[in-house]
């Protein structure tokens, strides 16, 4: 059975994009639009990963993490954040709340974003 992953991402391009991408590889992907959205997927699919951008409508990716890591059904999840924001403090906070890794999108390739994201699930 595919691994499934939940792609946390407000821009419609770039979830298209890491969709195909992951399903191309055999990965099943979730994709939630906003916070509040994330959350009550996570809750009902259980994903193997998340992929959570900070930057969202409704509910933002620090506050995703931190409700997701107090669920005790949820908080064995690993999070991978994805997000333009590259301040120290935001890796930072979002490590201190539990995050798995911290990659900035422009930074980072999606091969790069696609082979952290195996490792992390054990797919090496």
């Amino acid at each position: 059975m595919a691994k499934k992953i939940l792609v946390v991402e407000d821009d419609q391009f770039l979830s298209k994009i890491l969709k195909m991408k992951f399903e191309k590889i055999g990965y099943e992907i979730l994709v939630a639009y906003d916070g509040l959205e994330a959350l009550e997927m996570a809750k009902t699919k259980s994903p193997d990963l998340v992929l959570l951008d900070i930057m969202m409508p409704v509910k933002d990716g620090f506050s995703v993490l931190a409700e997701m890591k107090k669920d005790s059904k949820l908080s064995k999840i690993p999070v991978i954040i994805a997000s333009n924001l590259g301040q120290k403090e935001d890796k930072d906070k979002a490590v201190a709340l539990g995050a798995e890794d911290y990659i900035v999108k422009s930074d980072t390739s999606l091969d790069d974003l696609v082979k952290r994201s195996r490792e992390i699930l054990g797919d090496k």
